[in-house]
């Protein structure tokens, strides 16, 4: 499903997710729509202010599924920033706060398991601060790996846990504001 509520093209929407939503109830950010994961939702236009224009950079981790073995060299390739198109085919050094390999994905998110890990293939963690259209995929896709599988699973210290596809977690805006490193007394005068 796509990360929003309309859509002019036949898709699917939060919207038919079990749960009321709030009228204005909106994302912070956005998933493709072969992507799944952490996703926030949000009525309060503050908090989208604060995540996107705010002092603090907030990372954003994500388990990604790759076809084939990825190498030590290629590793280090994606650690030390790779260029990927961005806006108009124009390059863009995407540098991570860190890039790993993990050998076992369902320890960070239980449904973290896929049938096309019987086919050579490498889970990593991809941590980012920035968010630039397909970014991760662009990365992995400029060292000849392709993306199968995209989870994000945190933002700041917010994390899927447990949590299963499509269930819905509400928190007070208190502790969003901790586990995303927001500050709760920042000025809203803007």
């Amino acid at each position: 499903m796509v990360s929003q509520f309309t859509s002019s093209h036949q898709v699917r929407l939060l919207g038919e997710l079990d749960f009321h939503f709030p009228v204005q109830t909106h994302a912070i950010g956005r998933l493709d729509n072969d992507s799944e994961g952490l996703l926030i939702l949000t009525t309060d236009k503050k908090i989208t202010r604060l995540m996107y224009s705010g002092a603090t950079h907030h990372h954003r981790s994500y388990l990604v599924l790759v076809k084939n073995k990825v190498s030590a060299e290629t590793l280090e390739r994606l650690q030390n920033g790779i260029s990927i198109p961005v806006k108009d085919g124009h390059p863009y050094i995407a540098k991570p706060v860190s890039v790993e390999i993990v050998q076992s994905a369902k320890e960070i998110y239980a449904y973290a398991t896929d049938p096309r890990e019987s086919y050579p293939h490498t889970w990593l963690l991809i941590t980012l601060t920035e968010g630039k259209f397909r970014q991760v995929k662009k990365m992995v896709m400029a060292v000849n790996h392709r993306c199968l599988r995209l989870i994000r699973v945190s933002i700041g210290n917010l994390t899927l846990d447990n949590m299963q596809p499509g269930e819905i977690k509400e928190l007070d805006e208190k502790t969003l504001f901790e586990r995303v490193g927001l500050d709760h007394k920042q000025n809203d005068n803007r």
